[in-house]
């Protein structure tokens, strides 16, 4: 069983930039692939981004070129470094491992980006 916390969302203005992390808990974080997700009211869940063990990334149509991310794995840390922020960013957004698991979504964090 995997716990995930994330943390590092906030009110920001449009075209400023957010750090999200996510703590993972369990001793084979280095060998999972990660992913960022984000989930608007009313709107169905979406995939944002994520990352192998070995580091490849692959990110959405939407975010591409904006966002960015990475990994710890000393640290068992995913980061999602998020620039250029658009009020359409604005979203709860989520870790989870790729392929997502059900059990793994935690509280998230909320994302506001105004115009």
């Amino acid at each position: 069983q995997v716990q995930l916390v994330e943390s590092g969302g906030g009110l920001v203005q449009a075209g400023g930039s957010l750090r999200l992390s996510c703590a993972a808990s369990g001793s084979s974080f280095s060998l999972i692939a990660m992913g960022w997700y984000r989930q608007a009211p009313g709107m169905k869940r979406e995939w944002v981004a994520s990352i192998t063990s070995g580091g490849r990334t692959s990110y959405a149509d939407s975010v591409k070129g904006r966002f960015t991310i990475s990994r710890a794995n000393a640290q068992n840390t995913v980061y999602l470094q998020m620039n250029s922020l658009k009020p359409e960013d604005t979203s709860v957004y989520y870790c989870n491992v790729v392929p997502t698991r059900n059990g793994y979504w935690g509280q998230g964090t909320q994302v506001t980006v105004s115009s």
